[in-house]
C-alpha cells in the first residue's frame, strides 16, 4: 500500500474524529482504516495516535504529522488540478443558485452563455431570494448580493453592486426633487421586501451609514414590480441600479441621491471550502467574472 494512502486516511481520521466515522465519510471499513494508520505509524517509526475504547487523541509526533500530510495531501490536489486543468473538459452537473432579482435579467444571459460553452456540463439553476444553505441542499456555487461574504465559504467577489433611488419625471414634478435622504421620510416609497433593510433605507451620510424611514401604498417582492411602478408614478423606488438601468438611459426614471448610496455591496461567488475545486465549478466561476469584467468594460454597471 502506497504512502499517500495512508496519509489520506490517518488525516480522515483524526478530521472525523474516530475511525467509524472516517469509514463511513471514505467509504472504506473500519478495519481498512485501522490497518491503513497502523502501516504509516510503522513506516514513519512512531506512534501517532493515541488510542482508548472512548477517546482518540493525536500524540506529539502525530501532531507534527498530521500538519505535513495536511499540507501534503494540499499540494497533490493542487497539482491534479493544474494538470487536468491542461487536458480534461470541465463535464458533470452543477447546482447553481442565483438571487431571482439579477437573475431574471443579463445575469441569464451569462449562464447560457456558459452552458453554451460547455456541452459537457449539466445545469440545475435555482432562482430565488431566500439564501440557501449551500452544505445542507448540496449546492456547488450560490452568487449572493452581499456587504460581506460569509467567513464559512470561500467567497470570490465578482462585481461592484449598486442599489439606487430613483422616480418618474412625473413624480418629481408633484411631490419635488429630494435632495437630502431624510425627505423621503415625507413622500410616498414603493418598498420592495427583497431587500433586508425594507422600510429602513440605508444611505451614507458623513461617512457613515443612516436609515431613513419610508413607507407608501405598495409593497412588492419584485424589483421588476418596483421600477415598473416607480415609471407608473406611484413614488420613489429603492431598487438594484441593474433593474432600473433601461429606464432611466430612457429617460422614465430619474436617478436621485446617488451621492448617499452606500458604496460595500457586490456581487459574489460563494461555494464551500474544499482541497480540490472541481473544474467545472472552476469554469463557472471564471465564466462568471469575466462576463462581468465585460459589462464594466463597456460600462454597464450593476
Amino acid at each position: 500500500m502506497d504512502t499517500l494512502t495512508r496519509l489520506q486516511a490517518f488525516v480522515a481520521v483524526v478530521e472525523a474524529g474516530g475511525f467509524s466515522a472516517a469509514a463511513r465519510s471514505e467509504g472504506r471499513s473500519k478495519a481498512l482504516m485501522s490497518k491503513y494508520v497502523s502501516e504509516l505509524e510503522e513506516e514513519l517509526g512512531a506512534r501517532l495516535l493515541s488510542r482508548t475504547t472512548r477517546n482518540l487523541s493525536l500524540t506529539e509526533a502525530g501532531e507534527a504529522a498530521y500538519d505535513e500530510a495536511r499540507l501534503i495531501l494540499q499540494r497533490i490536489g493542487a497539482l491534479r488540478e493544474k494538470v487536468e486543468a491542461t487536458h480534461v473538459a470541465p463535464r458533470g452537473r452543477l447546482r447553481v443558485s442565483i438571487p431571482r432579482a439579477i437573475g431574471d435579467l443579463d445575469l441569464g444571459r451569462a449562464v447560457m452563455a456558459f452552458l453554451a460553452a460547455y456541452p459537457d456540463i449539466d445545469m440545475e439553476l435555482s432562482l430565488e431570494e431566500r439564501f440557501v444553505d449551500l452544505v445542507e441542499e448540496r449546492f456547488d456555487v450560490a452568487i449572493r448580493i452581499a456587504s460581506l461574504a460569509d467567513s464559512s465559504f470561500i467567497a470570490r467577489k465578482l462585481a461592484p453592486f449598486r442599489v439606487a433611488v430613483g422616480a418618474s419625471p412625473a413624480t418629481i414634478a408633484r411631490h419635488g426633487r429630494p435632495e437630502h435622504p431624510g425627505e423621503l421620510s415625507a413622500l410616498p416609497c414603493i418598498i420592495d421586501t427583497n431587500l433586508v433593510s425594507r422600510h429602513q433605507w440605508p444611505f451614507s451620510a458623513e461617512g457613515k451609514r443612516q436609515y431613513v424611514s419610508v413607507s407608501g401604498r405598495l409593497t412588492a417582492n419584485s424589483p421588476a414590480a418596483i421600477v415598473t411602478a416607480v415609471r407608473a408614478g406611484l413614488g420613489f423606488g429603492r431598487a438594484p441600479w441593474v433593474s432600473m438601468r433601461a429606464e432611466v438611459e430612457a429617460g422614465r426614471i430619474v436617478p436621485l441621491l446617488e451621492e448617499y448610496e452606500i458604496d460595500d455591496l457586490g456581487v459574489y461567488a460563494l461555494y464551500p471550502h474544499r482541497e480540490r475545486m472541481p473544474a467545472k465549478l472552476r469554469a463557472f466561476i471564471d465564466h462568471m467574472a469575466a462576463w462581468f469584467e465585460g459589462e464594466r468594460a463597456a460600462g454597464r454597471s450593476y
